[in-house]
């Protein structure tokens, strides 16, 4: 069994299998929809597809909902793999007070 990318992708996919379970949708059908392999369409549910933009508003035009639903949430520790550190604007203004301080 494969390992989700991110807990964001990770909650993403699980977002989208909801919306497509809700819908009586099969995986086949919404990747056909959203012009998508069917292979690469799990990937995404399964949370193993770090998705582009573009694919993730081909999913949700093809469910039918706001891309912004899928997406909600999806910031701050703890989302992004460990190897990766995300720098927010207060990271960045406190690193140029700290600096202008000395």
């Amino acid at each position: 069994m494969s390992t989700p990318r991110s807990r964001a992708a990770e909650i993403f996919g699980q977002r989208v299998r909801t919306a497509r379970v809700a819908r009586g949708m099969s995986q086949e059908d919404i990747a056909n929809l959203a012009d998508m392999h069917v292979t690469n369409y799990g990937r995404v549910e399964r949370g193993e597809s770090n998705s582009e933009l573009h694919t993730i508003v081909r999913i949700a035009t093809a469910l039918d909902t706001d891309p912004a639903e899928l997406l909600a949430g999806l910031y701050g520790d703890g989302m992004l793999p460990p190897q990766s550190r995300v720098y927010s604007v207060a990271d960045f203004l406190a690193a140029r007070r700290a600096e202008e301080g000395r």
